[in-house]
């Protein structure tokens, strides 16, 4: 059985093992301090001996389909050519970077970030259909504001392409590969899921327009693509139009079928909701002052923000933390696909690292962990042991006003501060 620290190809691409930092927010934006941003968030990944790094999110155009503050966009080619110095840094430590594409859709700023919907008021969201009736009915209510702009198909082909676009570009500036952002409620995700795609052309079958964004990168680079798959096998029981583990295995076998050179299925939600970190509600970073103005800002009010602060400890209660939460997913799509299979999605120790290796998995990445532990990979590589991550996504509710993904519990970062005193992450 393969073990963590053993090689393994992706695409005909050779990573050093197979521990890699999912994709985060690093919301870098797009001026010239961006490059400088994302290698400061990165590079202690692989420096500290990560084989694979994946950047967050990054935007293929150049309005609307923000899902955070502040993302990076990818639309225009000599702004992307600045970004070199990030591919150069991660492979100066041996390691390879990956960029992830996206599109917010019906996930956007300008449906759910008051503030940001204000200042600019003519932006519309790209749907792939009607919008489902419980967005609906909470635009009708005040907590979203719903102007879809449906996609003909003519504009479905035009979205690849720019998705193809992108993709060339951040080769030519040196990444090591392509990840398609298909979950986390993100726009590829509204094709794929029933619950939002009601289309009667061809992109009726979600499937196609992955299909069709596959061809569109590979008619520009053949770099290593990969994809994260979803299953909504989390969705409140009234969402009776959803994608199950079923439909998610399909997805992944027709993934790989086409041409994708990874796959990464997770189980989730067709909501932006606890379901995509799980763990415990972030008490302390609802009642920090610092982010109070930011939240209704986003929000539109203070008291709005307490619903949503109310919504997520409801949600929390029904999204709490399981070890390996993909794991029996994954194990599925690895008996069906002949490509590598990516779990992650609270793996935290060395040991259950290694024994999900050949077994559920070929590569096993960590997301929040590398917010309380930048270098981690050194401590998982050099001497086992586990992640000091608690789960308490204290580092990733800030971000909706702007704030850094960054870990904030006293209890964690003083662990941390014990461990690098014992230069627990300098590599061997």
């Amino acid at each position: 059985m393969p073990r963590l620290d053993d090689p393994v190809d992706v695409g005909g691409l050779r990573l050093r093992n197979r521990l890699y930092r999912a994709p985060l927010l690093e919301c870098a934006g797009t001026d010239e301090d961006t490059a400088e941003t994302l290698v400061a968030d990165l590079e202690p990944a692989a420096a500290s001996g990560a084989g694979l790094v994946c950047q967050g999110a990054t935007i293929v155009r150049s309005e609307s389909g923000c899902a955070a503050p502040n993302m990076t966009r990818v639309h225009d080619d000599a702004f992307v050519a600045t970004l070199s110095p990030v591919p150069e840094a991660i492979e100066s430590h041996g390691g390879r970077v990956f960029a992830q594409l996206a599109h917010g859709g019906l996930r956007s700023m300008e449906v759910w970030h008051a503030g940001y919907r204000d200042a600019h008021p003519d932006l519309d969201q790209l749907a792939v259909s009607r919008p489902p009736l419980p967005m609906r009915l909470a635009d009708h209510a005040g907590f979203l504001d719903l102007s879809p702009d449906v996609l003909s198909t003519e504009a479905v082909y035009e979205l690849a392409a720019d998705f193809g676009r992108a993709a060339e570009r951040l080769a030519d500036a040196g990444y090591h590969g392509i990840h398609v952002a298909g979950a986390n409620m993100g726009l590829v995700q509204q094709f794929l899921s029933p619950f939002y795609n009601r289309r009667d052309d061809e992109f009726g079958d979600g499937f196609r327009f992955l299909e069709a964004l596959h061809d569109e990168v590979r008619a520009r680079t053949d770099v290593p693509l990969i994809a994260k798959i979803p299953a909504e096998s989390r969705a409140p029981r009234v969402i009776r139009r959803r994608l199950t583990e079923d439909d998610c295995v399909r997805l992944c076998e027709r993934a790989a079928e086409t041409g994708f050179d990874a796959v990464v299925p997770v189980s989730g939600s067709p909501f932006w909701d606890m379901h995509i970190v799980r763990g415990e509600y972030p008490e302390r970073a609802w009642r920090e002052g610092q982010f109070q103005a930011g939240y209704a800002e986003a929000f539109g009010s203070q008291w709005r923000a307490r619903l949503v602060s109310l919504a997520n400890r409801l949600q929390a209660r029904n999204a709490t933390f399981e070890p390996a939460w993909n794991a029996d997913l994954c194990r599925r799509v690895r008996e069906r696909v002949d490509v590598p299979v990516m779990l992650e999605g609270g793996v935290r120790e060395r040991e259950r690292m290694d024994r999900l290796l050949g077994d559920a998995c070929d590569l096993v990445g960590m997301g929040r962990p590398f917010y309380a532990e930048p270098r981690l990979p050194a401590r998982l590589l050099n001497d086992g042991g586990a992640a000091v991550c608690e789960n308490c996504n204290n580092c990733t509710v800030p971000q909706v006003t702007g704030a850094p993904g960054i870990c904030r519990t006293p209890s964690v970062l003083a662990e941390r501060g014990r461990l690098e005193r014992e230069h627990a992450y300098d590599r061997d």
